[in-house]
């Protein structure tokens, strides 16, 4: 099997998925427990992604621990006293370029 039928297949299942979401009834989506599994479960696969993004490692090496970890750390840090995303994402950028600059966590 071919990377373009991989890609052709998983796009007739995600339409095939997308299709299938049409057909469950409303009252069934206006509890309050199906809006808050969606909330929570949106949530947890996004903070997957960043974590497997921020430690996935290249060459062979399953985990890098590199300076987009401590960049990592500095939005974590930001994001829980509530600051504002423009400053979280800049000080994440900075904290990474400062440290690939000074040589560690390159």
């Amino acid at each position: 099997m071919t990377a373009w039928n991989v890609v052709l297949l998983a796009s007739i299942l995600v339409l095939a998925l997308k299709i299938a979401g049409y057909l469950v009834p409303a009252r069934l989506l206006e509890k309050p427990t199906p809006a808050r599994v969606a909330m929570l479960l949106t949530v947890a696969l996004l903070a997957a992604l960043v974590v497997t993004q921020t430690i996935q490692g290249t060459g062979g090496h399953p985990v890098a621990i590199d300076a987009r970890l401590p960049a990592l750390g500095v939005s974590a840090i930001l994001l829980a006293v509530r600051a504002p995303f423009i400053v979280v994402v800049l000080a994440a950028a900075v904290v990474a370029a400062v440290l690939r600059l000074l040589g560690w966590m390159a």
